[in-house]
């Protein structure tokens, strides 16, 4: 057990053995928080946290912007904005504060291009640098059992970098299929989906409803009609059928979802 030790303590094993900890630490709480809901969150549960985020940030037509909170995509947004974009939320959350959503997404592509630069990505992050750490640990505790001096110390650490990187490239090949990539949500996505209108009236040059993505959250969106629908006023639902890309707007017409009698 001495050997072992001194072994996982000596130049080039100790520069991973401390990175293991860390990593296995890592894991460790998050098997925790799995097991004990909200223990990592001091009892407010994971839901409080998420709700300090802040929506994507609203970007030209067809930009999509994600935030903690929810989505911005493209145009103008919301509370009667002209232009018809739309604000994409959890919640009805709408996308006009995109400081933190860009910022964490810039760090995230930043860091997904280095792994895809190096053949890791499509994995979380987490899981690439966590395989990279525990296999060249093993490599360069066993080079370390087998070797001494410091000139074949110093081969055993670059040995283990290169095969740490070549398994970790092996070994998620397969994973890669446990974590599909987000598709980014788009104006098409609407279309053919029912909304509930939530201005007073909807003619050919304003209106605004409300409608459910397919993830749940809820996006405020302009809609318009191409005929004039009394029949459309707060409340009342509408089919999207169609969607204007010149002037920014989805095409409405009334839907009643419930069920027709026998």
């Amino acid at each position: 057990m001495g050997g072992f030790f001194a072994a996982a303590l000596a130049f080039p094993t100790a520069l991973f053995s401390f990175a293991l900890v860390v990593v296995v630490g890592y894991w460790l709480l998050m098997l925790l928080g799995g097991l004990v809901p909200g223990v990592l969150h001091g009892g407010h549960g994971t839901g409080h946290d998420l709700s300090a985020g802040h929506a994507g940030h609203v970007g030209q037509v067809g930009h999509v912007g994600h935030g903690v909170g929810g989505h911005g995509v493209g145009g103008s947004v919301a509370h009667g904005a002209p232009g018809g974009g739309i604000a994409h939320g959890a919640h009805g959350a709408h996308g006009t504060h995109g400081g933190d959503g860009a910022r964490g997404e810039k760090g995230a592509g930043h860091h997904g291009g280095v792994l895809d630069a190096l053949g890791l990505g499509g994995v979380p992050v987490t899981v690439a640098v966590s395989l990279l750490v525990a296999l060249a640990w093993f490599v360069s505790l066993a080079g370390t059992v087998l070797t001494t001096g410091a000139p074949a110390r110093g081969g055993v650490f670059a040995v283990a970098l290169v095969a740490s990187w070549a398994g970790t490239r092996v070994l998620v090949r397969p994973l890669r299929r446990l974590f599909p990539e987000d598709r980014p949500t788009t104006r098409g996505d609407f279309v053919g989906r029912v909304c509930v209108i939530r201005t007073g009236r909807v003619t050919a040059d304003f209106g605004q409803a409300e409608v459910t993505a397919e993830d749940g959250s809820t996006a405020t969106v302009q809609v318009r009609v191409l005929d004039a629908e009394p029949s459309l006023t707060v409340g009342r639902t509408a089919l999207i059928f169609d969607y204007d890309a010149a002037g920014e707007h989805f095409l409405v017409a009334p839907f009643d979802p419930s069920p027709p009698g026998p």
